[in-house]
């Protein structure tokens, strides 16, 4: 054996055991691999997995009008006790549950053989809606052509809450290995939330706050400047007294 010979085999004796250690790594990262590759396919789906009842039941919210039609004959003076009811539970929902969501439309009609008669109930409704404490802005008054005795159409949009369908128990609860929640759990929250909700513009934002009341700011602020006492007084029936009782 010649001197070359022999640095070789130093060499390569020098360097096995790292490439065996090498060998085995890679043994173990394609051991770990094939593992995550053998993984049953769909195990993790979101519409599944998922916790929230938000997600896995939502509640859909829309837009749709709310319409009342009100038939004024020609030569009537106004609207009648029977309309008169009729236009404040329609105005009296609109104020109770959607006031905050739109306006309300007036269609009134232009060019027909009641339309005398038709402004004559459009001035009754006015009254009605000023009765609701509800503002001229939020009022909306549009004429449109028709013929005959025509009705007057009040409209405004109202936000409605359909509530997800319940009672997928398609699931053996005593025999589930992935251990996830079943597909009906919390669908019965979120339809209870959805029919009892009174405003469903709720679910999508909260409501803009109006302007704070600045009356009472301004006087504490006054007698600040003015080195008086801000404490609100009160008369002597409103103090309470203390006596010692011997």
């Amino acid at each position: 054996m010649t001197v070359q010979d022999s640095m070789k085999m130093s060499f390569l004796a020098r360097f096995r055991p790292t490439t065996a250690r090498l060998a085995a790594v890679s043994m173990v990262a394609l051991s770990v691999t094939a593992c995550r590759l053998g993984e049953e396919p769909g195990a993790h789906v979101a519409g599944w997995t998922a916790v929230d009842a938000r997600q896995r039941h939502p509640i859909i919210v829309s837009e749709q009008p709310a319409n009342l039609s009100v038939r004024v004959p020609r030569g009537s003076a106004g609207l009648t006790p029977q309309q008169r009811a009729q236009v404040s539970d329609f105005i009296n929902r609109y104020s109770a549950r959607d006031s905050g969501n739109g306006r309300i439309v007036v269609a009134v009609p232009s060019g027909s053989a009641n339309e005398i008669a038709a402004m004559h109930a459009v001035a009754d409704l006015r009254h009605i809606v000023r009765d609701f404490g509800i503002s001229d802005a939020n009022l909306a008054i549009q004429p449109y052509r028709a013929g005959g005795d025509a009705p007057i159409r009040v409209s405004y949009a109202r936000f409605v809450a359909e509530a997800p369908e319940c009672g997928d128990w398609s699931t053996n609860l005593a025999d589930d290995p992935r251990n996830v929640p079943y597909p009906n759990f919390g669908c019965a929250t979120q339809r209870n939330l959805a029919v009892q909700v009174a405003n469903p513009a709720d679910l999508l934002g909260p409501r803009t706050q109006q302007p704070g009341a600045a009356e009472r700011r301004d006087v504490v602020w006054d007698k600040y400047v003015k080195g008086d006492s801000t404490v609100a007084k009160k008369d002597a029936d409103e103090k309470v007294q203390v006596r010692n009782v011997q």
